[in-house]
């Protein structure tokens, strides 16, 4: 087929890797491969691959029309998670890609693995890509590398993370009232003697979690034990040992407050598996509402966040940066949005 019989068929129809694919008669992944030079690909089918590059004249991000000669490309929006396996980023992730694409850009996802230094190169090469402008919910405080993103006035937003910086846009919820109100709930049912699976600290919503815990329970007129603080230092699973080290000690608490989900399972499996009985026991709450918080035994207490509606509002702040930018040359100013949270009592508490 000629470009100019495949350019008339398709008229304004982007190209996209899927036509490469049907053209080559080859899959996507290898012709993903061929593009990225990752992977192996036999060189015949590499050939064919090319070949079909050039009948179709594909560039990434290129809308080709037969009424329009002149090419648009596309925008494309990155966000940086910093892991893929965290059961709240589905949500988000869909939350943004359905507003964005309805405003014709595309959704690029970059996983970092929690690694400060993938985030960083993440970052710059899809600066270096084009990029519109930046999701970001950071495996750090805000570091240098989204500085430099704010002194080249690229429009960032940082979703489900708050931050000590004015200086960027946010869509969070408050940490801090949520889990207030969480161990609140935990002492108005009778609980007493709380515990709290904490996380990594040096992320300021995980600090402001603990800081909720200390002020509802000094609040209540309760003591703040340091014994009853387990701290992240080894990933979620490592809360399986320190619940068991916590049921050794000289006393126990009659309640666990976690600061995600998946660290409330952790702690459930170790509770059960000593033959604590959740919650006659031991009441344990959770803190994100994942999916599976509802088919566990006891199905778990705890805060629901408002996922996919955080990425549907942090997609549509970022193309209002953009769109500022575009009409006055600079960014507007920071714009904080403040999520509701819900307590979702189940048979856990």
């Amino acid at each position: 087929m000629s470009k100019e019989t495949l350019t008339n068929t398709i008229m304004k129809k982007r190209i996209r890797i899927e036509d490469v694919a049907r053209e080559a008669g080859v899959s996507i992944t290898t012709v993903s491969r061929t593009l990225n030079g990752s992977g192996y690909v036999k060189e015949s089918t590499r050939r064919k691959v090319l070949a079909a590059l050039e009948v179709l004249d594909y560039r990434p991000g290129v809308v080709r029309s037969t009424i329009e000669p002149e090419t648009e490309e596309e925008k494309i929006i990155c966000m940086v998670i910093p892991s893929i396996e965290n059961l709240i980023f589905p949500q988000i992730i869909k939350g943004a890609e359905d507003y964005l694409r309805k405003h014709a850009y595309i959704l690029s996802i970059c996983n970092t693995e929690e690694d400060p230094m993938i985030e960083r190169e993440s970052v710059r090469r899809m600066l270096n890509q084009g990029a519109a402008g930046f999701l970001v919910c950071s495996a750090e405080r805000v570091d240098h590398h989204l500085r430099i993103l704010h002194e080249k006035q690229v429009p960032v937003v940082l979703l489900n993370r708050s931050t000590e910086e004015e200086i960027y846009s946010t869509v969070s919820v408050n940490h801090f009232q949520a889990a207030y109100d969480a161990v609140q709930y935990l002492i108005q049912s009778g609980r007493k003697k709380i515990a709290i699976a904490s996380g990594r600290e040096e992320l300021l919503l995980y600090e402001d979690r603990l800081k909720g815990y200390c002020r509802a329970l000094t609040d209540a007129g309760l003591p703040v034990r340091e014994e009853w603080i387990m701290r992240d230092v080894s990933g979620r699973n490592g809360f399986y040992q320190k619940t068991i080290d916590l049921l050794d000690g000289p006393e126990r608490p009659d309640a666990i407050f976690c600061t995600s989900d998946p660290k409330a399972f952790v702690v459930m499996r170790a509770l059960q598996d000593q033959g604590v009985r959740i919650p006659e026991e031991i009441a344990v709450m959770g803190f994100d509402n994942v999916a599976i918080s509802a088919l566990v035994e006891p199905t778990l207490t705890t805060v629901a966040q408002p996922f996919q509606m955080i990425g549907e509002t942090a997609a549509r702040l970022l193309l209002k940066q953009i769109q500022y930018k575009e009409e006055h040359g600079v960014l507007p100013k920071a714009f904080c949005t403040v999520m509701p949270t819900e307590l979702i009592v189940r048979k856990s508490t």
